[in-house]
């Protein structure tokens, strides 16, 4: 599936979830890990915040760009943001929606009101 990056340069994310492990297999336990490095995987709950509109969404994110510090309702940063669409057949339901992964969640700031 494609892959497209999310420029969020003029949004305001507030984390409203804070990271917690990414579960692979809910019957099991196992936690999700990246496919190339290896590195358990991390969810977050953002409201993401652009031109009037709001969405919460969750992220994914690895273990290690999980930053020191985030607090919950207060605004992050989400570097290298993409957003893949899935689609599954899961009781012989059709499901699709869109996942989306960041390189890192650290803590940011609101955006300035611009003048006009």
């Amino acid at each position: 599936m494609r892959v497209i990056r999310v420029d969020a340069s003029t949004a305001t994310i507030l984390l409203t979830e804070a990271p917690a492990p990414k579960v692979r297999d809910r019957q099991t336990g196992e936690i999700a890990k990246d496919a190339v490095s290896g590195e358990a995987l991390m969810t977050i709950g953002v409201v993401y915040i652009e031109d009037g509109e709001s969405s919460l969404i969750k992220v994914t994110v690895p273990e290690g760009g999980v930053a020191e510090g985030l607090a919950l309702g207060s605004p992050v940063s989400l570097p290298g943001l993409v957003a893949r669409p899935w689609e599954s057949v899961f009781n012989g339901q059709q499901r699709h929606g869109i996942a989306y992964r960041a390189t890192a969640v650290m803590p940011g700031a609101f955006q300035m009101a611009q003048a006009g």
